[in-house]
């Protein structure tokens, strides 16, 4: 997607390794991942609902959570915490954004952190902004993640 723009390559690969990667107080894998898919099937991007999607179906081990997430998190069968989370990461990548009194409070409620409220936002925001970059690339799903997590290996 990038490789002709090397210096911008390696920059968005560092911010999303930043991101993805930092242990978190309490947000795991299959979290963050699900944050990925709902905004990115709130932003039309067919690779990022497809890849993630496959991680969420790995991290969580459950092969219907990507999907139920992707299409409506508010009917999928998943806790208040998750829904609440996934609700501010749409904020975030959506609409403003902003950290009004009443998001945090509904954060901590559900147990998350300060720091935990910061990488939701900024999970939130920065596959925003890839979504983007790949639906101006063009970048069509590989063929295999579509599987991954569905069935056994």
């Amino acid at each position: 997607m990038l490789a002709h723009r090397p210096a911008e390559f390696r920059a968005f690969f560092a911010y999303h390794d930043a991101l993805m990667e930092r242990e978190s107080d309490s947000l795991s894998k299959a979290e963050k991942e699900m944050i990925v898919v709902a905004t990115s099937a709130r932003n039309h991007c067919l690779y990022c609902v497809v890849a993630h999607g496959a991680l969420v179906r790995i991290y969580s081990k459950n092969p219907l959570l990507a999907d139920q997430v992707a299409v409506n998190h508010h009917v999928a069968p998943i806790s208040e915490r998750h829904r609440v989370m996934l609700d501010f990461a749409i904020h975030c990548a959506i609409d403003v954004g902003e950290m009004t009194n009443e998001w945090f409070s509904r954060l901590l409620e559900v147990g998350f952190s300060q720091e935990d409220c910061w990488d939701i936002g900024a999970i939130a925001a920065f596959f925003s902004l890839s979504n983007r970059l790949v639906t101006l690339a063009g970048t069509p799903p590989n063929e295999e993640f579509y599987l991954m997590g569905r069935v056994p290996r």
